[in-house]
This record gives C-alpha cells, structure tokens and sequence, in this order.
C-alpha cells in the first residue's frame, strides 16, 4: 500500500445524490461520459469506416456506427468512474468528478451507465451487424474487467489499456465489410502503440497525483524516470514502424507514407527530449506533440 494513500483521510459518499439543478445535473451526467475521450473513440471509429469503404461509403451504416459508438463507449467512461470513485476522490486532477466530489450518487451513475451501453450495443447490432456489436462489447469487457482492476495492481495497465483504445478503428472496418482482414489490425497496431507514449507522458506529469491515488504507474514505481524515458523511445520508434504498414499493405498510398515518415520522425524526437531529461515541461511537450500527431496521421490515412 501507497504510504501516501494511507495518510489521506478517506472522502464520505452520500447515498444519495443532494439536490442539484437540472443543468447541474445534465452537466455532470456529460462529465461522466469523458466527453474528450469519448470523441476521440467516435474520431478513430470513423477513420476505420472511412478507410475501408473504398468500394462505397454507406452514410446510413456510418451514422448508425457514430451513434452506437459514442453510446457504448460514454457507457463505459461512466462505469469507469463509477468504479474509480474513491481514489478520483484523493487526487487533484479528478477530486471534482461528479461521483468523487459526492455530488451524484453511485446508483444513478450505474443506471446511467447502463442504460449507455446497452443502447450503443444494441444500436451496433441492429444497425451495423453483430460482428461491430461484439468488437464494442469486447472493448467495454477489457476497459473495465481487465484495465480498471489492473490499474492499482501493476504498470502493465498501460499496455492492457492500451487494447480497448485500439479496437474502435477495427469496429469502424467491421462495420463497413462485415469482416476483419489484414488492415484493419494495421490499424489497431497504430492506436496500440500511440496510446503507450501518450499515457506516459500524461503519468509522469501526474505522478504525484497518481501516487497519492495509488497507481502504480511506471513514473510512480520509478521516480527517477529512467524506465519511463525507455519506454517512451522504444515506443515512438515502434509506432514510427508500424504507421508504415498501410502503404505497404496498400491501403495508402505515396502521400501518407511521406506524412507518416515526417511526423513519426518528428514525434520520435520529442519522445528523445523527454528520455535525455526527464521534466514536467517535457513530458508536457510529449503529451501535446501526441495529440497533434494522431489526428495529423489519421487524416494522412484517410486522405492521402
């Protein structure tokens, strides 16, 4: 056990949820879904359906994906912070959360929860096929059966976490051929190995945080941030390699293959900066250089 939990007073949970305006209320229900991520899931989605609908893009099957997407995968963020609740409560970054701060009570975000995932599956099924409907339920199984848990057990969590991140792009190519060949795990192997450098960039500028939390994420178990610095530069250069893979399984062509080079080139050197001298200032470089290159490299994908 963290010492550095132990010495934190544990935070009281009301029951009940006391009594909130409805935009208060609609607020924190919003807040609950992790909207940023949430987005970023329904972004990635769309970039695997649009990639692999070259013999026709289908408007219909798109919004019925968009749709069931952002349901299961709001669902999921609120049952992660239904489950995540005490220790949201002992650090800075989440203490204000609905459910940490006592403002919503746990049953109303286990109903809300539910009622988000079981909408979005059953509008995957329905309006999709079953194939996407399973990828999605498989994606809310291992976020929260085998992630959550993990969180406060070990640092492996970020490469566990990291495939639940990955899988909505491959329910984006499901949804459009009803079936999985070779590019859409193209496509998981980037999201898996992009997700790894952005976590810890954000660990290691929320470290103290994550103590005080009791994660044990590898900046916590390693304060000196060697591993972390290692990681990241193993990582950057394997996501550099494998955002070749679609042009060489001719998904993309010469275009995206120029962009790939240049901005894995790019993100690499930040994740170098990072590991040669580890700051909070560099780590912050790293995140955001993270965030700059996904969006950069899909719309490469998906364009060029």
């Amino acid at each position: 056990m963290n010492p550095t939990v132990e010495a934190v007073p544990a935070p009281a949970f009301a029951e009940k949820a006391p009594s909130r305006s409805l935009s208060a209320r609609i607020a924190d229900l919003v807040t609950l879904t992790k909207p940023g991520i949430t987005v970023m899931v329904g972004i990635t989605t769309a970039v695997g359906f649009y990639v692999a609908s070259h013999g026709g893009f289908d408007w219909k099957i798109f919004l019925h994906l968009i749709g069931g997407t952002l349901l299961s995968s709001a669902g999921a963020a609120a049952f992660n912070m239904l489950m995540e609740r005490k220790l949201d409560a002992l650090m800075e970054r989440t203490k204000a959360r609905p459910l940490a701060s006592g403002r919503m009570a746990p049953v109303e975000a286990a109903v809300f929860g539910s009622l988000l995932c079981a909408a979005g599956l059953v509008w995957l099924a329905l309006g999709t096929n079953l194939l996407t409907s399973a990828l999605s339920g498989a994606t809310i199984l291992s976020y929260l059966a085998l992630y959550t848990p993990l969180k406060t057990k070990s640092s492996v969590c970020t490469l566990v976490g990291a495939i639940p991140g990955a899988l909505p792009p491959v329910m984006g190519w499901a949804a459009a051929r009803g079936s999985l060949e070779a590019g859409a795990w193209v496509l998981f192997l980037i999201l898996f190995f992009w997700q790894l450098p952005h976590f810890l960039a954000l660990a290691w500028m929320y470290r103290e945080d994550y103590a005080r939390g009791g994660f044990p994420m590898l900046p916590v178990e390693e304060p000196t941030g060697a591993s972390t610095g290692r990681q990241v530069v193993l990582q950057t250069l394997a996501l550099l390699v494998v955002s070749f893979l679609p042009y060489g399984f001719g998904v993309a062509g010469e275009g995206y293959l120029v962009a790939a080079l240049v901005l894995g080139a790019g993100f690499l050197g930040f994740g170098v900066a990072f590991a040669a001298r580890r700051s909070r200032e560099r780590a912050t470089r790293l995140f955001l250089a993270s965030i700059t290159y996904l969006p950069l490299l899909l719309g490469a994908l998906a364009l060029l």
